[in-house]
């Protein structure tokens, strides 16, 4: 159970330029985010949640399932997991999150030369 916990954003790099690449261009910020992971198993229950705003998919490790991403629309991907690693392909992007002692570290990538790679690390609360 890696990744299972409820995690409140301690620092990130690079947040509005990502945004921009991903066409958030008016998302807030300076926001508190808490992503909590509920984990049985390969099945998996990822929620982030900021005031006034939740984003969450459920997913089996290995298995291909619909998600969506933070704007809402809906894409099929296979979530991969090995060990404390995890790698999500979004359309607009690869994630790749990892639970290292009571961190959660998020890697966010966008394709092409000029890519945005956003970081995000949060503490288990």
């Amino acid at each position: 159970m890696a990744f299972a916990g409820k995690y409140e954003l301690e620092s990130q790099d690079n947040y509005e330029e990502f945004l921009e690449a991903i066409g958030l261009l008016n998302a807030k910020t300076d926001q508190k985010v808490v992503t909590e992971v509920v984990q049985d198993g390969n099945d998996f229950t990822w929620t982030q949640t900021i005031p006034n705003w939740t984003w969450s998919n459920e997913f089996t490790a290995g298995k291909q399932c619909e998600l969506t991403t933070m704007t809402g629309k809906k894409f099929t991907a296979t979530v991969t997991v090995e060990g404390s690693k995890m790698s999500i392909p979004f359309p607009q992007y690869h994630l790749t999150a990892e639970v290292i002692g009571d961190k959660l570290i998020v890697n966010c990538m966008t394709p092409g030369e000029k890519g945005v790679t956003f970081k995000r690390i949060s503490k288990r609360i």
